[in-house]
């Protein structure tokens, strides 16, 4: 069961980590993928900005089983022939990193915000669009009516710091270069070093929840 006491507490204790890094505001997506509603209600009476999901199956099951309290940032990866059923839930769509997503959110979810996911530490391992082919993914999103309000990342797999900071700001600075406000980069781990290098958004899951059950 989750505590939302012990959930409100950590909320907390994250909104003073940023304060003491920045002046600027934040937004904390509460990550409850695998989680029940009981952790979207959590997340919710903490006010947290959004909550986050993965699974496709498992979002649509949350919602029809109760309405979901906070805008939905769907941050997994984005199927193209599951957009459709989506589409009436998803709030702000994460994971955008291909011209096939860019045209089935076209015509399934006109208009929708969308964020460009980019490969910031060139892991093979890692979803993203390069560095390089992010101008060219923006224009087409531009184009076609999608409201792209910034960029998306993961940090380095190995945790480093160094790796992380580099990966970090070059994301933000690639997001100026574009004229794009929003970074969404940081998780559990080292969303500290995410919002110093210029972080608006981090992801945060078993910070605030705790171990993660299996996925459904």
């Amino acid at each position: 069961m989750i505590d939302p006491q012990a959930v409100a507490e950590r909320v907390q204790e994250i909104r003073s980590d940023i304060t003491s890094i920045t002046s600027s505001n934040v937004a904390i997506v509460a990550v409850t993928k695998t989680f029940g509603h009981d952790a979207i209600r959590a997340a919710f009476s903490a006010h947290c900005d959004a909550v986050g999901e993965n699974y496709t199956q498992e979002l649509l099951g949350k919602a029809a089983e109760a309405p979901i309290e906070l805008p939905v940032h769907f941050i997994g990866a984005i199927q193209s022939n599951k957009v459709r059923q989506l589409a009436p839930i998803v709030a702000v769509w994460q994971g955008v990193d291909r011209i096939s997503v860019v045209h089935e959110l076209v015509k399934r979810a006109p208009g929708a915000q969308i964020l460009l996911q980019v490969n910031s530490t060139g892991e093979a391992s890692k979803s993203g669009v390069p560095p390089t082919e992010v101008e060219s993914l923006l224009a087409s999103a531009v184009d076609a009516g999608l409201n792209v309000r910034g960029l998306m990342t993961i940090g380095p797999t190995s945790g480093n710091a160094i790796e992380a900071r580099k990966a970090f700001s070059s994301l933000r600075s690639l997001a100026d270069s574009l004229a794009l406000p929003e970074c969404s980069m940081g998780m559990s781990d080292d969303y500290r070093l995410a919002v110093e290098c210029g972080s608006t958004m981090i992801r945060i899951g078993s910070r605030l929840f705790g171990a993660r059950p299996s996925a459904q």
